[in-house]
């Protein structure tokens, strides 16, 4: 019996669970041996980005009740770009690009392709299939247009507008003719969002001594619409600002993911009063969208009607200080990480 070909590959992996905010330590680089050949149904690809996402943090907690945690030693895992380096799926072949969900390692076997996409469109950066063209722009898109269900001249609130997901919510609600305001952490980051994205108001959440306050100077009819990657004292000061029927996608909740103990939502009974609607989403349940998402994201990239940043660490092992980085602030845009170039 021929012996099994395995390779060196280099992994990001849980050295210890996170409690509270993760730090570096929390992560370690270490070598170990793959094997490259592959089971049926299952592909090999050899990572070329990842993506660092505040819902990462998510696996890395100890396991307490029903949920997905890692083991520790585990490599990290999330969405990625990748190039297929042996398939036994005949979705895919070698030499095909694809983004999907993948380990924070050089090379990953993912025995789950239904949710492996090929990539077509090569005319772009391929680190933007881990934002814009990927996980993070379909998000946008499937929470401002489907959940929100937005008509022109809406008066739209961004919370972490300069992520990746939402730069691209207050471009879409631009677009379609609404007027548009964003929080975001410093002040190099309110600015983007007003002369770069085309913002019509944006404010530093961190200089504000009261959230309510700072809504009402800025939305002095109310809120048709939240989109909310915050959660928390946010999003409790943005219930007593909704306007009648207005409508809030509750995409994530970052204030909340470092804390041990969660905080409450006070306003809950301004969903009753004002009729509004919040709904929580997760983006696996739209991506049967993907194709029609494409069509109108990739002409409004070319036209530059839409903008979109990237903050590009280089090397696997540059991984655990860009995930700690997003808890910090110190990225602009979506943070990749360049894990190997074609």
């Amino acid at each position: 019996m021929a012996e099994a070909i395995s390779v060196e590959n280099k992994q990001i992996v849980l050295k210890e669970y996170v409690v509270g905010s993760p730090n570096e330590s929390h992560m370690e680089l270490k070598t170990s041996k793959i094997n490259i050949e592959v089971k049926d149904g299952a592909v090999l690809v050899k990572n070329l980005y990842l993506a660092c996402e505040p819902y990462n943090i998510m696996f890395m907690r100890k396991p307490i009740g029903p949920g997905y945690s890692l083991e520790l030693g585990s490599p990290l895992i999330g969405y990625g770009v990748g190039k297929v380096v042996e398939s036994k799926d005949e979705k895919f072949k070698k030499g095909d690009l694809v983004w999907g969900m993948t380990g924070w390692e050089e090379y990953s076997v993912i025995g789950k392709t239904q949710g492996l996409f090929k990539i077509e469109h090569t005319d772009f950066p391929l680190s933007y299939y881990t934002g814009i063209l990927g996980m993070p722009g379909m998000t946008a898109y499937a929470g401002f247009y489907q959940i929100c269900e937005p008509k022109k001249g809406d008066r739209v609130f961004v919370s972490s507008a300069t992520g990746a997901v939402g730069v691209l919510v207050g471009q879409f609600a631009k677009l379609m003719g609404c007027y548009v305001v964003g929080s975001a952490g410093s002040k190099e980051k309110v600015e983007l969002l007003k002369t770069k994205f085309g913002f019509d108001e944006a404010f530093n959440y961190k200089e504000e001594q009261d959230f309510n306050t700072a809504l009402k100077r800025l939305f002095p009819e109310g809120i048709d619409i939240y989109f909310d990657n915050v959660g928390g004292k946010m999003l409790d000061a943005a219930l007593l600002n909704m306007r009648l029927h207005g409508r809030v996608a509750s995409c994530g909740m970052i204030s909340q993911y470092t804390l041990q103990q969660a905080e409450g939502i006070q306003n809950m009974m301004t969903l009753i009063l004002k009729r509004l609607r919040l709904q929580g989403f997760v983006v696996s349940d739209h991506y049967h969208l993907y194709p029609e998402y494409l069509k109108l994201i990739l002409p409004l990239i070319k036209e530059n009607k839409i903008l979109y940043v990237e903050d590009i660490a280089e090397g696997l092992e540059s991984a655990p200080a860009a995930l700690v980085g997003i808890f910090s602030g110190r990225s602009i845009g979506k943070q990749v990480i360049a894990v190997a170039h074609e």
